[in-house]
């Protein structure tokens, strides 16, 4: 849709896109044509290197942390945290499984907790994970770090408890859905989860967000939702400020590089680096009773 898109000069901005493939598969468009995209939600780190013209102007921007942060700060918190010894990985086989996988098992090597087994899933093509979690469940692990989104992973872990691997779960903000826990019962439980925005340590504005979110659509909120209605807040204010013109939102949006001249939406306080990434803190949930809850912080 990437090219239809650069060819409509009313579009003067884009929001997306939600999945990190879908992200890099457009960015070429995007970059060369010259039109900002604000993502809430990609967070592969390969975009950050394919972001930028010939001028070095990033025309990619995102309100989310990176996978190769999230990663690395999992696999502390399972050890540091949770003091977990033995994990097993169980990822999805795309640009998002595989970046925040990467990530995960590089910290997990350097800070000595072992890796008792991979296994790989494609999205989309099986409902039956039994033949490999019962490569993974051989080999004895404390804890499955599933890499992946909900869909599956709510599939992933209803099917490790069928097999009698009583085991923490561990995942990225891909988990971070109210349906994970609809989808996978009592099977949830126990799932350690990293993810951007942490209800508890919300602003009043936020809360108030969260409450009408759920009044409206009668579910609650995801970081996804949150993060999208930043992504929402920071073009509109970007076309406010400099017009509808594509150069001048991205140079509004570059601007933004400082906490200083950062924007203050729902999500906390959003800026960019010179990739267009953003400097933002994790937060960990936990499952508890039905519920994703605050799980002790790092």
């Amino acid at each position: 849709v990437s090219t239809k898109i650069v060819q409509d000069e009313e579009i003067v901005g884009i929001i997306g896109h939600l999945c990190s493939s879908a992200h890099l598969a457009a960015l070429p468009n995007y970059v060369r044509k010259g039109v900002a995209a604000v993502s809430p939600t990609a967070t592969n780190p390969t975009i950050s290197d394919k972001n930028k013209d010939r001028d070095g102007k990033a025309w990619s921007f995102r309100v989310v942390y990176r996978d190769d942060f999230q990663g690395a700060f999992l696999a502390e918190y399972a050890k540091n945290v949770l003091g977990l010894e033995r994990v097993a990985v169980f990822y999805q086989n795309d640009d998002y499984g595989i970046g925040l996988k990467d990530a995960f098992v590089e910290k997990a090597k350097e800070i000595g907790l072992e890796l008792v087994g991979e296994e790989a899933y494609v999205r989309g093509t099986t409902t039956d994970f039994n033949p490999q979690l019962t490569a993974l469940k051989e080999a004895n692990p404390q804890a499955l770090f599933i890499s992946g989104y909900y869909n599956e992973g709510a599939l992933i872990a209803s099917q490790a408890a069928q097999l009698g691997m009583d085991v923490v779960k561990l995942g990225g903000e891909g988990l971070d859905n109210p349906d994970y826990i609809t989808l996978g019962g009592e099977a949830a439980e126990n799932t350690y989860i990293t993810a951007p925005f942490l209800e508890e340590s919300a602003s009043p504005a936020a809360k108030e967000f969260l409450e009408k979110f759920k009044a409206r659509y009668e579910r609650a909120s995801d970081y996804m939702s949150v993060n999208s209605y930043d992504a929402i807040a920071i073009i509109a204010q970007a076309i406010k400020e400099a017009g509808a013109d594509r150069a001048a939102i991205r140079d509004y949006l570059a601007s933004l590089n400082s906490p200083e001249k950062g924007f203050d939406g729902i999500s906390g306080l959003t800026y960019f680096d010179e990739n267009g990434d953003c400097q933002k803190p994790a937060f960990v949930k936990v499952v508890k009773d039905g519920a994703m809850v605050a799980a002790e912080q790092m």
